[in-house]
Parts: C-alpha cells; sequence; structure tokens
C-alpha cells in the first residue's frame, strides 16, 4: 500500500505516474586547479597579457580500458571538451575547430545564397527575397596553436592493504561482532602537447598522472537475546571520482601550459592582492564573452552560485514558483 501511493499504474493529473526524488542544486564543477586558473587569467588581464588564439583538437582515451559487461569505455571521452572549459576558465582567447559542422554547413549554404541575416518579417507580412550573406575573405580567425593528446594510462589496484577483525564470547548465545575495512589505490596518467598551427612545431609537451583511492568499510553485530537472533550490519565505500580526476590532470597541464604563454613566474601571482571577484568573465564554470554591459548582476561569480536560478531554494521566490517543474 505504501509503494501504491508513489507509483501509480495510471498517470496523475501532473501526467507523470510518479515524482523524481531529489532536490540537489546544480553547481559548479571545479577541481583543486580551477581557482588557480581563474586567478592566472586575471593575472594576464591585470598585466595586458593578451592570448594567443588557441584551438583544441583531439584528446583521446588511448587506454583501452572497456567495462566487463561491454556497457562502454571506463574513462571519459570527452577529454577535448574538459580541456576547451579550462582554457576558457584561464582567459584563453579560444578559436572552435572541435566541431565545425554547423559552421561549414552554413558556409555550403552562404556559397549558394540561401542564407540571409535579415530581420524575419513579423508573422503575415508579405515575404520576398532577401539579402544573402556572403562570404569575405579572411572572415574566419586562425589558431595560433593547437592543443591534442590523449589519456594514455589507467592503472587498477597499484596497492591496496585491508582488515577483517572479527571478536565475541565463546559461549553459543555470546554477543559476536565483525570490522572489515579496505583501501585501494589506481591512477591515471595524461599526455598532452601544444604545437604551433604554422609550422606545426611542438612548443610544449607535458606528461601528468594522477592517483584515485577508495576505500571500504563495514561493522556488524551478531546476538542471541531472549530466544531471539539479531543480526546487523552497516557498511560504508566511497571512491574518488575518476573522470573529475581526468579533469584534473587535465586543468593541472593547462595551467602549467597557459602560465608559459602568459610569462607568468608562478603560483605567487596569485598571492599577491588576492583576486579580485567582481565582474569577472572567468570563473571555475568557464568562461564567456559578454552579450550586454551588465557583468554588476550577471559574471562569473554568479554562474558559480548554486542557488541562482533554483525556485525551490530561493527565499526571495513566491511559494508557487518552488515547485521542481
Amino acid at each position: 500500500m505504501g509503494l501504491s501511493a508513489c507509483v501509480s499504474p495510471v498517470a496523475g493529473p501532473g501526467g507523470r505516474y510518479a515524482a523524481p526524488i531529489g532536490d540537489a542544486p546544480v553547481t559548479s564543477n571545479p577541481t583543486p586547479y580551477s581557482a588557480a586558473l581563474v586567478c592566472l587569467g586575471q593575472y594576464a588581464r591585470a598585466n595586458h597579457r593578451n592570448s594567443p588564439r588557441i584551438a583544441v583538437g583531439r584528446i583521446s582515451d588511448y587506454t583501452g580500458k572497456e567495462e566487463s559487461d561491454g556497457s562502454g569505455r571506463k574513462l571519459t571521452q570527452g577529454a577535448s571538451l574538459m580541456a576547451i572549459s579550462a582554457l576558457a576558465k584561464s582567459g584563453a582567447n579560444l578559436v572552435e575547430r572541435y566541431d565545425t559542422s554547423v559552421s561549414e554547413l552554413e558556409l555550403k549554404y552562404a556559397n549558394n545564397k540561401l542564407i540571409t541575416d535579415a530581420a524575419q518579417p513579423p508573422p503575415g507580412a508579405p515575404t520576398g527575397p532577401n539579402d544573402y550573406r556572403r562570404i569575405m575573405a579572411g572572415q574566419v580567425p586562425g589558431s595560433d596553436y593547437y592543443l591534442v593528446g590523449g589519456i594514455t594510462e589507467l592503472n587498477f589496484n597499484i596497492r591496496s592493504s585491508g582488515l577483517d577483525a572479527q571478536g565475541g564470547r565463546v559461549t553459543t548465545t555470546g554477543i559476536k561482532a565483525e570490522l572489515t575495512g579496505q583501501l585501494f589505490v589506481m591512477n591515471i596518467g595524461l599526455d598532452l602537447r601544444l604545437v604551433d598551427t604554422r609550422t606545426l612545431q611542438v612548443v610544449d609537451v607535458i606528461s601528468y598522472q594522477k592517483q584515485i583511492i577508495g576505500r571500504q568499510v563495514g561493522v556488524g553485530v551478531f546476538d542471541v537475546l531472549g530466544g531471539n537472533v539479531y543480526n546487523v550490519s552497516a557498511g560504508e565505500g566511497a571512491l574518488e571520482p575518476i573522470q573529475l580526476g581526468v579533469r584534473s590532470v587535465i586543468e593541472r597541464a593547462v595551467l602549467e601550459m597557459m602560465s608559459n604563454l602568459y610569462g607568468a613566474p608562478g603560483p605567487e601571482v596569485c598571492l599577491q592582492n588576492g583576486d579580485p571577484l567582481e565582474g569577472r568573465t572567468t570563473g571555475v564554470t568557464g568562461g564567456y564573452i559578454p552579450a550586454y554591459n551588465n557583468l554588476d548582476q550577471n559574471n562569473a561569480q554568479t554562474r558559480e552560485d548554486p542557488r541562482r536560478w533554483d525556485h525551490a531554494h530561493d527565499s526571495d521566490a513566491a511559494p508557487a514558483e518552488r515547485s521542481r517543474y
């Protein structure tokens, strides 16, 4: 009967069989190096160090490790996207080369005079031929450097340790207890290179690895009381996120490369006079080019606020606006 109140074979008035659980807000996804990337971008802006134009190519998974059930790869296939986000956090001048399918299609349409940039006429207004988009020589900025590489290592169980202890009274009905624990360590490795687009000279190569730890802890109690048998156990396990580990090594590599391109002397640049937070366009969520002059209300810092736009946790929102849908 309890389940029937939560799940129904007939859709309710809202069109759902069941209400989903969970109300965690969307948050930023930083690594230990995200703040340093943001600070590096602020250093470059404060010292008038312009970023070269950078493109990101393929950063593939070369480990070849797949899930045993065939459900997919063990590591993320989005390392290139992580690198783009890391470069954006550092204030890099990015040009798109990873997915140019839409631009290439529109370039094809423009070459056939099928695309216009004129405003759409209001509904019901007479329509006629519009001026077509022209293709101008040199309209696409070229890149100065491009970033490529791959995830090259995934090593399981580099080292592990465990504990299994049991104890209790020697009588048959005496209380008995058990304690178990286990630690295990694995690692991932990354190799990146920065290439001069014009000369194809490799100007920077970085290889990093990061270890990832996991743990399991369990406890159990067995006892006989008043003719009744009681067997209670509890446990807890945790694994450091593997994909976040991939993001961490990528951000560390990008941090070192951009530090070189900006001419930053080292981490001490982020310890001088603090890091201005107001009016930033780069943050731990990435970076953007403002469409309007409203940085006092919309900036990188407001993008990092997990409660922003979330009516369920906004104290100023009306009660009717706090529903999840």
